[in-house]
């Protein structure tokens, strides 16, 4: 391959001083007083004024990130000032400050994630209600509204305080596994039985003669229960899965009642405490005394409040947003978005990204060129589906107010997040809907049948992102965990070789630190692109498994054929040549970027568990990094 001459990088290591900054500022008010009518100038009227980006004049203007001299002369000689070694501060590689790492919203927010707000009494409450024998906890809300991040932190709480813990989500679960209330219940059993480690029995519990539902309970309380001595919490999430099979829910939910029940009568049931998480966008009527979304404690996640959203731009480090005034300039995007945690978390990255302003961002946000697109047309493809509620919403668009609806149409209107209820009477829940709506034509008998089947497959579309890591465009982590999950048991009943291969961007945070955000984004879409390439059959599985990590699933493939499938990843990568050159760290394997790879590979075995191959491929990525990285090392 012929080398390519690269411009040489000008070197970022300065930012304007207190001084340089109250200079600037004077001879740009006065030019905007002689030139400009007194009107400030906008940052495009900036850009053209000074052949900057408007990026690059944010950065300058903010005096956090480090910029070239020659970028202030020339800002400076804009205003015909001339730079003044006072005007700026030189920053070395050692004091240059850390830019804070930026997760793309998307799945629940990690447990060691800044980005994380409490919202009290919420969390407190639910840590105290595991702690109570029998205990229920109903969490329910639309969807992105930070149920699993919830749960996860309940889940590590309850680890913490020494109890047992089972998750099972049920987007997990396959669909023949909804064939029958039995099929489903023994699957149910055995995936409970394998978290807690234990040899799955349902053989020596099960009578047909019985009924699954009470073997299902002897299973409980015969042999899980008893096979522990510390409480259990059992953690059931998307439970809403289960609503689009009614004639499992209708045994299901009563079921999970009748053991918080028996708790109040059995001593053993005391062990087992239930968080029960759903979205609300399903409706299935129960009755009273059968729901288990009625006893307990209910939790209905609220909005983010302005002092809340206010606490994650800073988090974001949006200085901008500090103090009383940076809390006013975020009253629009609260109005806007209503508080909701994931449009304000998309919103928010986007502008740490500097790729808008928030002026632009609030002007584009109900259109259908704007950063929340998707999330919108998802709404109209459901609505799409039910002229009723189009109706419905149509009469609030229209009336620019509160409206008394149909109980039952409000309530599912709610439920989908695009209204509020204030007693009898419901209202839009935030600007970006109403103006989005506003720009539709809501008559469902208006909309097309090539418009509604367009609809439906973009909302198709949208839950497949469910499972995608939006910059790389391989699977995320959770995705990850589920598949290696389902191909391990299946693997295991046919005594199969499965191999994973874990991949590390060699020095990746530094690469991040020198060369910015940007360029570390399009280097991790650069090596995803080489890793899909690389995979062949079509159960392979590429994902991103951390910040600079990803993890190849390899079913059916032994460790030989693993490492040819790691060592082409790893000359692919150096063959993109993305030059890397870290002040201060010496003894790089490369002046290009590298990558370093743990391989292991195993035959399943029913009796063990999954994370054995995770850990076992972590120990080799290790040994890859202490030999000296870009290269690859085998687990043996």
């Amino acid at each position: 391959m012929p080398k390519t001459t690269e411009q040489p990088r000008r070197k970022r290591g300065v930012v304007l001083s207190v001084q340089g900054l109250q200079r600037l500022e004077a001879a740009k008010q006065q030019s905007e007083i002689q030139e400009n009518f007194g009107n400030s100038y906008t940052l495009e009227e900036l850009s053209e004024r000074t052949q900057l980006s408007p990026n690059t004049l944010t950065r300058v203007q903010r005096r956090k990130v480090p910029v070239d001299r020659y970028t202030l002369e020339r800002y400076f000689g804009a205003f015909n000032l001339t730079l003044c070694p006072s005007d700026y501060t030189q920053l070395d590689a050692d004091t240059m400050p850390t830019q804070i790492s930026l997760e793309f919203p998307s799945g629940p927010v990690p447990i060691n994630s800044r980005f994380y707000i409490n919202r009290p009494p919420i969390e407190e409450l639910s840590y105290q209600e595991i702690s109570k024998p029998g205990s229920v906890i109903g969490i329910k809300a639309p969807r992105k509204m930070g149920k699993s991040s919830l749960l996860i932190r309940i889940i590590a709480h309850a680890t913490q305080v020494g109890y047992k813990t089972v998750s099972l989500d049920f987007q997990e679960a396959d669909d023949a596994v909804f064939s029958s209330l039995n099929k489903f219940l023994r699957w149910f059993c055995a995936n409970i039985s394998r978290q807690l480690n234990l040899k799955p029995m349902l053989d020596d519990y099960w009578d047909e003669d019985m009924g699954s539902k009470v073997s299902c309970t002897i299973y409980l309380e015969g042999y899980l229960l008893e096979q522990i001595n510390t409480p259990l919490v059992l953690a059931l999430n998307e439970v809403n899965r289960v609503f689009e099979h009614p004639n499992i829910a209708q045994d299901f939910l009563p079921l999970l009642r009748f053991w918080h029940e028996q708790a109040k009568q059995v001593e053993i049931f005391q062990k087992l405490r239930l968080v029960v998480v759903h979205s609300t966008e399903i409706y299935i009527p129960l009755r009273l005394n059968q729901s288990p979304f009625n006893v307990g404690l209910p939790i209905k996640l609220p909005q983010l409040s302005l002092r809340q959203v206010q606490d994650l731009a800073l988090r974001h480090g949006l200085d901008w947003a500090d103090g009383e005034v940076g809390a006013q300039r975020l009253v629009p995007l609260v109005e806007m978005l209503g508080g909701h945690p994931y449009l304000v978390r998309v919103a928010l990255y986007h502008l740490c990204q500097e790729e808008v302003t928030l002026e632009q961002l609030l002007q584009e946000a109900p259109t259908q060129s704007g950063i929340f697109s998707n999330h919108l047309r998802s709404h109209l493809a459901k609505l799409a589906e039910e002229p009723k509620l189009l109706n419905a919403l149509k009469q609030l668009i229209i009336a620019k107010g509160s409206v008394r609806l149909e109980p039952l149409l409000a309530h599912k209107l709610d439920s989908m997040g695009l209204v509020k209820l204030e007693g009898d009477e419901c209202n839009v829940s935030c600007e970006l809907y109403r103006r989005y709506f506003e720009s539709q034509n809501l008559s469902g008998q208006n909309l097309p049948n090539s418009l509604l089947q367009q609809l439906q497959q973009e909302n198709q579309e949208l839950q497949d992102l469910v499972n995608i890591d939006a910059l790389t465009q391989t699977a995320n982590q959770r995705y990850f965990d589920k598949y290696l999950r389902r191909v391990w048991q299946r693997l295991a009943n046919d005594a199969a070789p499965l191999s994973l291969i874990l991949c590390d961007i060699d020095y990746f945070k530094a690469y991040n630190k020198y060369y910015g955000h940007q360029a570390g984004d399009n280097c991790l879409q650069q090596v995803a692109s080489v890793i899909r390439q690389v995979l062949k059959h079509s159960a392979d599985l590429a994902a991103r498994y951390g910040g600079e990590e990803f993890a190849v699933i390899l079913p059916q493939t032994e460790a030989n054929e693993a490492l040819q499938i790691a060592e082409e990843i790893r000359v692919r990568v150096k063959a993109l040549a993305i030059s890397c050159n870290y002040p201060g760290i010496d003894g790089l394997p490369a002046s290009v970027l590298t990558v370093s790879l743990g391989v292991a590979s195993t035959i399943p075995d029913s009796e063990s568990n999954y994370v054995t191959i995770i850990d076992a491929a972590q120990q080799a990525l290790y040994q890859a990094k202490r030999q000296g990285r870009d290269r690859i090392s085998l687990y043996r």
